[in-house]
Parts: structure tokens; sequence; C-alpha cells
């Protein structure tokens, strides 16, 4: 283990927890204890006993049958495993949504099972052309803009922290061969389901070419984790720490945040290129990125249903592997697949052999940037090069809203400079950014009241992108300021829950990003043009 910065010694011991819109509800990793997911036992363990013959006419048979209606209803939400069965589903995005807290992060150390399987969740997905709400065009034009100029540029104090991202994305732009403009973009839930990074990552692909999809987990470490223009599928019981815990007790989490561990033989995670619309629909390249560790297993790598490789992870020292699969340009398949316990594994990417875009969204439900140093440095470090990104982006703030300043204002300047300070001596040759955090509301009656310390985030991550070397992007300045999420929420762009963007309001983010990227990537060439 190397040494670890200072962001921890100041850690609480319980976190608030991260607040999403669920378009299915919420379901715990954890099994539900003492039973097979039943609905609850009666105060006298489940039998009523009466003395005379009940009169009352909710004994009546229509009222039992009533009752065995809406025990059949409500016993899928009891337990993972009956997930299929629910008919009961929220309404559509900007409809009314529904709020559903996400289990707060867990101060220990340890392992969590994921009892549910990994599957396509279709509601999940964005299409490639979102419908904006007329009221949203109505009152900011700007905000369904696709092309022109963003409401808020990227601020460069230094004149040079995009200028790595820029000339790769020059270089994909003259078709070099070999050339990849890779971005790695952390954040909070708003990543994890693919919200805004979509919008971006199609935008930039179309331009400059689909380079591949990019990095994910092997499995939905969260009930929210999704990706767009990809399948993914995940038998359940694989065992997980997380960097929002229960943490792990080396601190290897590969890149993005999660270590996955094989209990036994059987269990495994299946990736394959989109079956349809525009984007992911071929690869050339996956890599399987694992653990070698004193008390690995043995896991098999399929492409296209055939064996490929079995891999023994077996090591006298614990340390990262690549394993890489070349394929020719096209639609594929990969499985990695345990054959015994003991594997450790951290997640998959997908790549093409074309001049391109790719974006991994390294989302983390419950996170708060300091949370990334819960990872061994030299690690976290190693994993960071391994992908190699030219862009580097970091979009939080979310969750340290709900902190409010019970954690300090000047420990979070400290820990978010000693994050993007690590980073950026991992990867020095590389550029970063920093995604300003959203305006949050508080409703009271009829009025909505943004929280007081949205403004002072916001102002922390433009003092510390200057410091460091990044960009920034004023997300909360371009929605209006404060009071813009009360006109968010009214017009379809804003969630139900005063937090997190509606669908349609994460489109408008995402294109805003893209406008605001092209723009200066524009500026840029016409300096370098000059003589």
């Amino acid at each position: 283990m190397t040494s670890r910065s200072s962001t921890r010694a100041h850690e609480p011991a319980v976190h608030a927890p991260d607040v999403r819109e669920a378009h299915v509800p919420h379901v715990h990793e954890a099994p539900v204890p003492g039973g097979r997911g039943g609905p609850p036992a009666g105060r006298d363990g489940g039998s009523v006993t009466v003395s005379s013959p009940a009169r009352n006419g909710l004994a009546s048979p229509a009222a039992r049958a009533m009752a065995t209606l809406a025990l059949l209803v409500l016993v899928p939400y009891a337990h993972p495993s009956l997930a299929r069965l629910r008919v009961l589903t929220p309404l559509p995005e900007g409809e009314g949504l529904v709020v559903v807290p996400a289990p707060a992060p867990v101060a220990s150390v340890g392992e969590t099972t994921l009892v549910t399987e990994t599957t396509e969740q279709a509601e999940l997905r964005q299409p490639e052309e979102v419908a904006l709400p007329a009221a949203a065009a109505e009152l900011m034009p700007a905000a369904v803009a696709s092309e022109g100029k963003p409401p808020r540029p990227i601020e460069d104090p230094s004149g040079k922290a995009m200028t790595p991202f820029f000339r790769a994305l020059a270089a994909v732009e003259r078709k070099a061969p070999q050339s990849i403009a890779r971005i790695t973009y952390f954040g909070d839930s708003i990543v994890a389901s693919d919200f805004v990074t979509a919008t971006l990552r199609r935008k930039l692909q179309k331009r400059f070419g689909d380079a591949g999809h990019g990095f994910m987990l092997m499995a939905n470490a969260w009930p929210g984790y999704f990706h767009n223009d990809v399948v993914r599928f995940a038998g359940p019981g694989w065992q997980v720490s997380r960097v929002v815990g229960p943490f792990a007790k080396d601190g290897l989490y590969g890149l993005g945040g999660v270590s996955f561990r094989s209990q036994g033989a059987g269990v495994f995670s299946r990736f394959a290129t989109a079956e349809s619309g525009t984007y992911g629909r071929a690869v050339s390249r996956f890599a399987v990125d694992y653990l070698k560790h004193p008390e690995g297993g043995r896991m098999e790598v399929k492409i296209d249903g055939e064996s490929r490789e079995m891999i023994d992870t077996r090591a006298d020292a614990a340390s990262s592997a690549i394993a890489t699969y070349e394929v020719p340009d096209g639609p594929h398949s990969i499985e990695v697949r345990a054959h015994s316990p003991g594997v450790r594994a951290f997640g998959v990417w997908m790549e093409r052999d074309t001049p391109g875009v790719v974006l991994d969204a390294i989302g983390i439900q419950g996170c708060r940037i300091r949370f990334l140093d819960k990872s061994d440095d030299a690690h976290f470090a190693e994993q960071l090069r391994a992908r190699s990104p030219s862009l580097t982006v970091f979009h939080y703030g979310m969750n340290e809203s709900e902190d409010g300043e019970l954690f300090p204002l000047d420990q979070y300047e400290s820990t978010m400079k000693a994050v993007l300070e690590q980073v950026t001596a991992a990867l020095p040759g590389s550029s970063c950014l920093l995604v300003g955090p959203m305006d949050r509301a508080d409703k009271k009656g009829e009025v909505y009241r943004s929280r007081p310390v949205i403004p002072k985030l916001a102002a922390i991550q433009r003092r510390v992108a200057g410091q460091v070397g990044c960009g920034y992007f004023d997300t909360f300045g371009a929605m209006g300021g404060s009071g813009s999420m009360g006109i968010w929420v009214r017009r379809g762009l804003g969630g139900a829950d005063l937090a997190h963007p509606s669908g349609a309001g994460a489109e408008v983010i995402g294109r805003w990003l893209y406008l605001a990227l092209m723009d200066a990537y524009e500026g840029w060439k016409a300096n370098a043009a000059r003589p």
C-alpha cells in the first residue's frame, strides 16, 4: 500500500445519501434479512384468531379478495428476485418522477452481494433524439439549441488547460492513424445513469467518429447504473466493495471505484455491441481489467460465445492486469465467467481501431469527489495511465450539496485539490475539466428556494480548477443562477427531487458541454493557425 493523502482524515462516520430520480422502485443490494422476501408476518407470526364470527365488512369475501390482490401486487417489491413481476410503474420522465433515496455510503470494510441481475433496463435508455419540453424552449431558447454558442464558455485562466485534448481532437479530425480522443468522465448518480454523458458521447462521435463505447463496470453496483448504446448483462452473485462502502481492505477498486469478486464458480458478466441505433454498433478491441492476487481464481473469457482464454489470476502479490482481445471491426460480444472463487475484476472496455472519440462514463452513486481518494494512490494512478485519457472530467457537487456545510468548506476545497493534483500528476499530458454543480432547491408551499451552499461550491470548484490548471464549466450560471432549479422543474428540465435534471434537462446540459467544448476547440484551432 502506498501512503494516503490527507482527504481521509476528515471523513465523517456517516454520509448523507445520494438522492436520484428512480424509474423503477429502489432495491437495496443486500438480501432481505430473516426470510425469502415474502410479505412481513403479522403481529402473532402470521395467523389471526377470532372468537366469534366476524360481521365487520372488512372480513367480507370481497374485502378478503381485495386484500389478497393487494398482497399479490406488493409481494414482488419485497425481494429483488421478483422484480420482473412488478406492475406499478413510475410516471415517465418529467411527469411527477418518483424520487427514492439511494443507500447511504457505508463506513465499514467488507463486501456486499449483488443479488439482482444486470439487465437491459430499456426504461432507462435515452433516445438519440430527445424531444425537449415546449415550455423549456419558450423560456430559454439557448437551452434547446444544438448548434451555436453555449450559454457559458469553458473557463481556462491558464489558456492551455484544454490543449492536450484539443490536440487529440485535431489528430482525429485529420484521420491520423490510430488516433483516439479518449475522455474519462467521473461523476455521481447523474453519470451513473449515463445522463449528460450519453448526449456528450453521441455528439462528439457524430462529429469526430465512433471509436468505441469505453469503460463499464462488471455489473450494476447500484440499481440505477446504466450505459446507453451497448448491451450488458450479468448474473447475480458478484461480491462488491466500493469507494462509497463497504470498503476494500486493500484499497484496490480499479478505474470505476468498484471491486467485484467471485464467491464461487458460475458468476459472469457479458457485454456486446448495440443491436439498434446509430452508435455502439461495432467494436474491434475488448479489454478486461482485473486483479492478480494471492487468493486469485480462474476466469474464462469468451468472445462471441467461443472460449478465447482461461486466465489464472493467482499471483504472489496483488497487481493490476489488462487482458486485451482483438476482433474484426463489427458486432461482437464478450463474456467473463468465474470458474472458481477469488476472481477479482473491475470492468471491461470496448474500443475500435478507427479515429474517433471514446467516453468512459465513470458514475459512482453517492460519491463525492474526495471519495476518489479512497483508492490506493499508486493503484489509481496505474489505472488512469492504462486508459490514457486525453481529457479527464469531474462532475460532482450533488452530494456535497446534500452535506451542506456539515463537511467544512475549507476541507472540501483542500480534499478536492488533493484529488485533482493526484490525477494531474498521474496524467501530466492530459487535460482536465471540472463541471460545476447544478442549482438545487427546496420547496415550501409553492416557493422554490435555492440552497445557499450551491454558489459556494461553484466558487470553490472554479478557484481550485484555476489553481490546478483545469478548465471549468459553470453549470449553475448556465442554468440561470440562484432560483433557476425551480424554473427548470416547472419547465420540465428539473427532477422531482429538485436536485437532479430530468432526462430532458440532462440532454440540455450535455448539449451545453458539447457546445462549450467545440467553441473552445474552434478558438484553439484559430490561434494555432496564426503565424
